[in-house]
């Protein structure tokens, strides 16, 4: 039996007030926190475990906004392409297609695009970018800014409790360098992207994962100077199977693990994405990830450096502060999407967001997401928006990148936002309202 201990029972101070409390700030929580706010609500609170905004995005080096259309037709927009629109005005900012060009069977356009991972889909141009993480940073963190005193960030603070009425969620506990402390928030929306708030209020969650989907392993990114990543995009759309069935299979050998570079807005440095069978709930997995990946990045590098390409001179620059996580709960909601969502073209009366396909292997046509993903079936006053939404592994796996968290995050801050205007519970929200507000706000609503 393992030893315990019992903490003393005292009393914690309130910090902070919200209307909306927003813990989390990747994708998902920068954006519910920003569009509560432009939707109306008066005090936003947004706290964050880090000392930066952005996540996965930035702190995670995870650089790349894919899949954001289908056809000629851009299904992701909102926020998401705010941020892309915002980075485009800084040097190095974004790399990728433009805007106009998605769809594109223009043989030039495909040729200049097939070495790099997500522009290239079905042989058409697929609209997404690489972004800069650390511009990134400053451009989050203005777009909080100019919201003014709607929006009040609390960075380096861990959430760790929830502060319970019944079935009703009050506000959270934070622990920081200034001790324990309370947050009290009118509507709270759980970005934590493992659902933790719901966690800590008693929700229900699942946990399975599917060992052979993307979403059940872990990463530590790192950064190479010195490349020259055109020549390699275009070296390995010449020779794919070379690079695939030789360099991916003798790095793995090295490694332990699967791991391929991505570009960035900057032609001489580069991304290293890796995939460790690790979960982001574990202590020791996490250790292993972190510890795991630099016991062999050197040697990983010097193979680049003799064998592949455009990457003869490259070097160390540095390495993701933040874990590569990719899933781990997924809440009880009152709608869960499942493959039938992927599948089949299910239209909801209270669609927030639209999923393009982007591996027509396992799914055809975009998926609609409902509203209710968001809702937990037991906890009130609570949105769960993220990776961690009603789901099936294999939805979920399908339907949790980066731009789709933004979507989720989005919506949940305007139904946070009119719930409060209304008077009503997030269960109850005005959903025509927030479709309203939605594409308002330049989100895709096709109805």
């Amino acid at each position: 039996m393992s030893k315990i201990v019992v903490e003393s029972s005292r009393e914690v101070p309130v910090f902070d007030e919200a209307d909306v409390l927003v813990v989390g700030s990747g994708p998902a929580g920068h954006s519910a926190a920003v569009a509560a706010a432009r939707a109306g609500a008066k005090k936003v609170i947004l706290v964050e475990r880090y000392g930066h905004l952005g996540g996965m995005a930035t702190g995670g080096f995870v650089i790349l906004i894919p899949h954001l259309s289908f056809g000629e037709k851009r299904m992701i927009m909102g926020l998401q392409q705010e941020w892309i629109d915002r980075m485009s005005k800084l040097p190095y900012g974004v790399l990728g297609p433009k805007k106009e060009e998605a769809g594109s069977k223009d043989p030039m356009l495909l040729k200049k695009w097939a070495g790099y991972w997500g522009f290239v889909l079905n042989g058409s141009i697929n609209y997404g970018a690489y972004l800069d993480p650390n511009q990134l940073k400053i451009v989050l963190d203005q777009m909080i800014t100019e919201e003014g005193n709607k929006i009040i960030p609390y960075l380096e603070c861990w959430s760790v409790g929830a502060i319970m009425d019944g079935d009703t969620i009050k506000g959270v506990i934070i622990e920081s360098k200034e001790g324990r402390k309370a947050i009290l928030g009118k509507v709270v929306i759980d970005c934590t992207g493992d659902a933790d708030i719901c966690s800590f209020a008693g929700g229900d969650f699942d946990e399975d994962r599917n060992q052979s989907l993307r979403s059940a392993n872990t990463a530590s990114v790192y950064r190479l100077g010195g490349v020259d990543f055109r020549t390699f995009a275009e070296w390995k759309a010449d020779n794919f199977q070379e690079w695939y069935s030789v360099h991916m299979a003798n790095m793995s050998k090295i490694t332990g693990f699967k791991m391929s570079p991505h570009a960035t807005p900057r032609n001489d440095q580069c991304w290293i994405n890796n995939w460790l069978p690790r979960y982001c709930l574990d202590i020791k997995d996490l250790t292993e990830t972190q510890m795991g990946v630099r016991r062999t990045m050197l040697e990983a590098i010097d193979y680049l450096k003799e064998n592949v390409p455009g990457f003869k001179n490259a070097y160390l620059i540095d390495i993701a502060p933040q874990t590569g996580t990719r899933g781990s709960r997924r809440i009880h909601g009152l709608y869960t999407l499942s493959k039938m969502d992927l599948d089949n073209t299910y239209e909801h009366e209270d669609i927030i967001a639209v999923v393009p396909p982007f591996n027509f292997n396992v799914c055809q046509t975009p998926t609609e997401i409902p509203y209710r993903v968001m809702v937990p079936e037991k906890i009130e006053n609570l949105l769960v928006a993220g990776r961690s939404f009603s789901s099936t592994h294999e939805a979920n796996d399908w339907s949790n990148l980066i731009p789709h968290c933004a979507s989720l995050g989005q919506a949940a801050g305007v139904a946070a936002a009119v719930s409060l205007e209304d008077n009503t519970n997030v269960r109850q929200v005005d959903i025509k309202k927030v479709q309203r507000i939605l594409k308002n706000q330049n989100v895709y609503i096709p109805r």
